[in-house]
């Protein structure tokens, strides 16, 4: 029995991982769940899968959770504040961490499971946009095993050949003959929209994905694009490759979930239904295979495959992150802080959809030069960026 772990059990990662996990009681057994104040659900989901641990980020959820457990007549134990989720990330009886903490919030839990050597399922791309050199070199120091969760990065990761696998970012793509890798997008829900209407957008509107089930904060991230350029920031470290490895190809179906070109002219690509259980399957079982809730692709009720380059004014996010890919770390850091500013901004109703990319390309120009090799230095980073950002808010 394989004792997992799950950083941010309440988000739609979470709740499609313990989907799967219900399917193989014979496999595996869920250490600790965490959350972050979402009290209702983490209970509920304790009283599923009886845990031996809970953890909330916020204390006061914590301690609500830990009465309604008691009351109950549960015995989880609860654990408070981001230590308590550090510390149950690294803890001694964990095989597995699935790291699906949404934002910066999830980096220290994450590299908390690396240190400790864990195998970490990584849902949670910021930890890698936010810190990729340090990240991969404490990979290699504390022999974690990085398996990626993210349908783009799993579908390429399917797609490698087995040294490249086993690698963890320390391999050559064109050592083994791959020219590039092709990494795809739906578009988001505006794709055929007009652009002169977008300032017009909702975030009814933005949540609203044609394909996948998601929160808020990735959903309004995948109609504006950033999403993909955080994947492509993501896909940089994870496979050892320059900006110019990866291409970005808007595939409105999201059927074919990413592709990698080899240099004799073949191309491998992934297919699968637009449900995020399939890679968390992959990635609990590898390298072996195991069911999944997910019904298998019917090829005679697809509808025909299109493919198209993203328009830089209909994706200026996707461009600024791409951007911030060839300038360094401290430009991809602070790019991510701004975003995540601007997003709650825009989903509080006090930032217009175009504000999003002109807020987070004031902060890029403030701070591509900026240098974080340190986690004290990411960190303080982080910060000066978000508070920059929360000041700009009232000039756009």
């Amino acid at each position: 029995m394989k004792q997992l772990v799950i950083l941010g059990a309440t988000g739609s990662i979470g709740c499609s991982t313990l989907s799967v996990v219900a399917q193989h009681p014979d496999k595996y057994q869920v250490l600790a769940l965490t959350a972050a104040t979402a009290v209702d659900k983490l209970f509920a989901q304790c009283v599923q899968v009886r845990p031996r641990y809970a953890a909330m980020q916020d204390p006061a959820a914590a301690a609500e959770l830990k009465f309604r457990l008691r009351q109950a007549g549960l015995l989880t134990e609860v654990l408070a504040g981001e230590q308590g989720l550090i510390e149950l990330a690294a803890h001694p009886d964990a095989d597995m961490v699935m790291a699906a903490i949404v934002g910066a919030a999830g980096l220290l839990p994450t590299l908390a499971a690396v240190e400790a050597g864990k195998r970490v399922l990584l849902a949670n791309k910021e930890a890698l946009v936010m810190s990729g050199e340090l990240f991969m070199q404490k990979v290699a120091a504390h022999g974690a095993t990085l398996l990626p969760i993210d349908s783009e990065h799993n579908a390429i990761f399917q797609c490698l050949p087995l040294a490249l696998q086993q690698a963890a970012g320390r391999g050559r793509l064109a050592e083994h003959g791959i020219s590039r890798l092709l990494l795809t997008g739906s578009g988001g829900p505006f794709l055929h929209r007009p652009l002169a209407s977008f300032a017009e957008v909702t975030p009814a509107e933005a949540v609203a994905h044609p394909n996948w089930s998601m929160g808020q904060k990735i959903s309004v991230d995948s109609a504006t694009m950033m999403n993909k350029g955080l994947e492509f920031i993501e896909a940089r470290w994870l496979f050892n490759c320059s900006p110019d490895d990866i291409q970005v190809v808007i595939h409105p179906q999201s059927i074919i979930h990413s592709m990698v070109q080899y240099s004799d002219g073949s191309v491998l690509a992934q297919l699968g239904q637009p449900d995020m259980r399939t890679p968390i399957a992959h990635a609990l079982a590898f390298p072996e295979r195991i069911s999944s809730p997910v019904p298998p692709l019917d090829f005679f009720q697809l509808s025909a495959f299109t493919f198209s380059k993203p328009e830089p004014a209909r994706y200026p996010n996707l461009y600024l992150a791409i951007e911030a890919c060839a300038a360094g770390q401290g430009a991809t850091t602070a790019l991510n802080a701004a975003n995540e500013v601007a997003v709650a901004a825009f989903l509080r109703g006090e930032l217009s959809f175009p504000g999003i990319s002109e807020l987070n390309q004031r902060a890029l120009a403030k701070f591509a030069g900026y240098d974080a090799r340190s986690l004290d230095a990411i960190l303080a980073l982080d910060h000066q960026s978000r508070v920059y950002a929360q000041a700009q808010l009232g000039k756009i």
